[in-house]
């Protein structure tokens, strides 16, 4: 399955996810009920991956990680804030490049609209 086809699967599920909830809750509730959700699909879908850290060839173990990684190809970055901060999407693009992939979704379930929370990220293209 291509990056932009999980991605819409993701948007669509965290959208019923977020209307069905609601703003308010904290981020690692967000994370798990879209997990759950995501897995019921059939996706994969690994939580609090351990992102790899690699630098002058040496794998350093230094504690970041990716709130989800779907079918080992979309990175999901999980929010539940009044307002992303620049450090938000710096962080989402860093994930990418260390990571190797394409596309990463920037999701902020703390807000009225959703359309306002989702964002979308590339690396490379």
């Amino acid at each position: 399955m291509h990056e932009n086809e999980i991605a819409k699967i993701v948007v669509n599920t965290a959208y019923n996810l977020h209307k069905q909830i609601g703003a308010g809750l904290v981020e690692s509730a967000y994370e798990n009920a879209l997990a759950f959700d995501l897995r019921g699909k059939g996706l994969k879908v690994a939580q609090q991956f351990s992102m790899p850290f690699i630098y002058i060839d040496v794998k350093l173990d230094v504690g970041d990680r990716l709130d989800l990684l779907v079918e080992d190809k979309l990175i999901v970055e999980i929010k539940s804030v009044d307002l992303l901060a620049p450090v938000h999407y710096a962080q989402t693009l860093t994930y990418l490049r260390l990571a190797n992939l394409k596309l990463g979704l920037l999701i902020n379930f703390n807000t009225k609209f959703f359309k306002n929370g989702i964002h979308r990220l590339v690396n490379g293209l």
